[in-house]
C-alpha cells in the first residue's frame, strides 16, 4: 500500500496558487490516521502551529480509535475528529462513511502529517481542499535542521516550508512542546491524587516500568534501578503509574497509581518532580504535561523519538551507566521543574 501511494501529491506543486490572506484559512484537515497514545500526542506541535498561524480556522482531525477526542479536549480550534474504525473489515459501512465524509467537507487546507502514511496521502488526494500538503520534505530543512529528525518536529519543519511556497514569509520559531493541554481543575484534582497515593508533601519522582514490545526493559534491570534510587533518593517519594495491563516489573514495591483516564493520568504526573519510564505512549503522555522527563531507550531510535522541552532527555540505556542517570537526575532535580503549569487552560 504504501509503495502504491507513495507518489500521490508529487507528480506536480500548485504553482499558480497563491496564498493571498491567511485569513481566507477557514478550514483545515489534518490527517494522521493512527489510534496509538504517542502517536497522536506527538501532532499536538503541529497543531499548535497550524493554530497559531492560522487563528481564524477550525480543524478537523482524521485519526483512528478513539483517543483524540480526549486528548484534544481543550484545543478550542478543533472541530470534528473523523476517526477510522480500528479494525475496518468488522466495521465496513463505518469505514466508508468516514470516507465520505472527507470528501463531502470542503477544507481550504488538507495536511498529511507523515509522508509514510498511505491513508494518510490518499486522505489529502481526495479531500476537496483547494490547498494539498503531503507531508513531504524538501531535503534542505532536514540537513540544516540538527532536531529534524524528530517525529514531532519534522512535520511541522515540512509545513513551514510548503508554507513559503505559497508565500507566506519563513518561521524560524522554536516549535512547541508536546500538549495535553490540562486545565486548572484537572491539575489542582491531580494534586490531590498524588497526595492521596504519597501521603506527604515531599517531592515525588514517578516510574512508568513498562513498554510495549521489546522496548520494555526487564525485570531485572527494573529492580535493580529500583533499589539504586530509592538509596540515591530517600527524601523523595517514589511511585509509579500502572499501565493498562496493570502490571508492574517491580513486583509493585513502590506506591503506585492505575486509571484508564489518559487525562487523569496526565494530572498526577504533572504535580510530580520527574517522570522516568521507556519509550511509551505514557512517556509522551508525561512530557505532554511539561513534567521534565526521562526517556530509557533501548531499541528504539532516540533521535526520532526522545522527550525534549523542560530539561526532557532521552538516555540510551545500552551506552550509559548507573552513575550517569544520577547525574542527569540530579541535574533535573536540582534545577527545579522549569515551568508552573503555565498552560493551563
Amino acid at each position: 500500500m504504501r509503495n502504491l501511494t507513495k507518489n500521490i501529491g508529487k507528480a506536480n506543486f500548485q504553482r499558480d496558487i497563491v496564498l493571498v490572506d491567511k485569513n481566507d484559512i477557514k478550514r483545515v484537515l489534518i490527517c494522521r490516521p493512527n489510534g496509538r497514545l504517542g502517536n497522536l500526542l506527538l501532532i499536538t506541535p503541529l497543531v499548535q502551529e497550524v493554530t497559531e498561524i492560522f487563528p481564524n480556522c477550525k480543524v478537523d482531525l482524521f485519526v483512528k480509535g478513539t483517543l483524540a477526542p480526549i486528548i484534544f479536549e481543550n484545543y478550542e480550534n478543533i472541530d470534528k475528529v473523523i476517526d477510522l474504525p480500528k479494525k475496518p473489515f468488522k466495521n465496513l459501512l463505518k469505514y466508508f462513511n468516514v470516507w465520505i465524509s472527507i470528501k463531502r467537507r470542503k477544507y481550504d487546507i488538507a495536511i498529511n502529517v507523515d509522508q509514510n502514511s498511505s491513508s494518510g496521502r490518499l486522505a489529502v488526494q481526495f479531500s476537496n481542499a483547494k490547498y494539498k500538503f503531503f507531508g513531504d520534505s524538501d531535503g534542505e530543512t532536514q540537513i540544516v535542521k540538527s532536531d529534524y529528525d524528530h517525529i514531532a518536529k519534522y512535520p511541522v519543519y515540512n509545513f513551514r516550508n510548503y508554507l513559503t511556497k505559497l508565500g507566506l514569509p519563513k518561521s524560524n520559531k522554536i516549535i512547541a512542546p508536546l500538549d495535553l493541554k490540562l486545565s486548572l481543575s484537572e491539575f489542582a484534582e491531580g494534586k490531590k491524587t498524588l497526595n492521596r497515593v504519597t501521603n506527604n508533601s515531599r517531592r515525588t519522582i514517578c516510574l512508568f516500568t513498562y513498554a510495549t514490545g521489546t522496548k520494555c526493559l526487564p525485570e531485572i534491570w527494573w529492580e535493580d534501578f529500583y533499589k539504586a534510587i530509592k538509596k540515591e533518593y530517600a527524601d523523595y517519594n517514589i511511585i509509579e503509574v500502572l499501565p493498562i495491563e496493570n502490571v508492574s516489573q517491580i513486583a509493585f514495591q513502590a506506591p503506585s497509581f492505575y486509571s484508564k483516564d489518559i487525562r487523569e493520568i496526565g494530572a498526577l504526573i504533572a504535580n510530580t518532580d520527574i517522570f522516568i519510564g521507556a519509550d511509551s505512549g505514557m512517556m509522551h503522555l508525561a512530557s505532554s504535561v511539561q513534567t521534565p522527563t526521562v526517556g530509557l531507550f533501548s531499541v528504539s531510535e532516540l533521535k526520532k523519538y526522545e522527550p525534549y522541552d523542560n530539561c526532557s532527555i532521552g538516555v540510551n540505556i545500552i551506552k550509559r551507566s548507573k552513575k550517569d542517570y544520577f547525574k542527569i537526575l540530579n541535574k533535573i532535580l536540582n534545577n527545579g521543574k522549569l515551568k508552573i503549569y503555565s498552560k493551563a487552560v
